[in-house]
């Protein structure tokens, strides 16, 4: 049997957090924007699996969608932290603008994202390194509930990497993916190895 992967991109945060780099900085969401998106809280509520065993990362971001999820009518469920499911940490550029990156890149920055799939920020983690430990965790995971489901509210950089582990894509070339902020995307992890279903989907709207 198949394990199911319901992995949702966190709420969007809040105005002054987007003007900057910020990577595993444990920002806030806009509180404004969860009430006004409340439609797609509600299609998720209805169309997330309600038997599934539900994830999140250690920053507040995830928790927060998750208990907006609840909200809008999803069955409460008890909810775990993945540590190895965080966003891509930029080290020391972290809390800069993001104007200010490109002199700060030895390689080409990516047309979709901040920087190259294999550039490491001092202090930080390459794209590559993400996708080994959340292909590690997505793995771990699958053995653990085999034949179930299981919901992740995780970060746009991981779900990419998600999505190259599952596909063996290069990280160059899995940036090139839209996550949206609350956006689904399903793997299945069959005998046979990962399958995609569906990427960047956006229920309620």
């Amino acid at each position: 049997m198949a394990t199911g992967f319901w992995i949702l991109r966190h709420a969007i945060v809040e105005e002054n957090a987007r003007a900057v780099l910020y990577g595993i900085m444990d920002v806030a969401v806009c509180e404004v924007s969860l009430v006004e998106q409340f439609s797609i809280y509600h299609g998720l509520a209805r169309r997330l699996p309600h038997d599934a065993a539900w994830r999140v990362t250690p920053l507040s971001r995830t928790r927060r969608t998750a208990e907006a999820i609840f909200a809008a009518g999803y069955p409460r469920k008890p909810v775990e932290i993945e540590p190895e499911l965080i966003e891509q940490s930029l080290g020391e550029w972290q809390g800069l603008v993001h104007a200010a990156l490109p002199a700060r890149l030895e390689l080409a920055a990516h047309a979709f994202w901040p920087l190259g799939g294999e550039e490491r920020p001092p202090g930080g983690e390459s794209m590559a390194e993400v996708i080994l430990r959340a292909g590690q965790a997505l793995e771990r995971l699958a053995a653990e509930h085999d034949g179930g489901d299981v919901v992740i509210v995780s970060h746009g950089g991981t779900i990419r990497a998600m999505l190259a582990h599952a596909i063996a894509a290069r990280p160059d070339t899995v940036l090139h993916f839209a996550i949206q902020n609350l956006s689904l995307t399903r793997l299945e992890r069959h005998p046979e190895g990962w399958r995609v279903v569906c990427v960047n989907e956006l229920a309620g709207v």
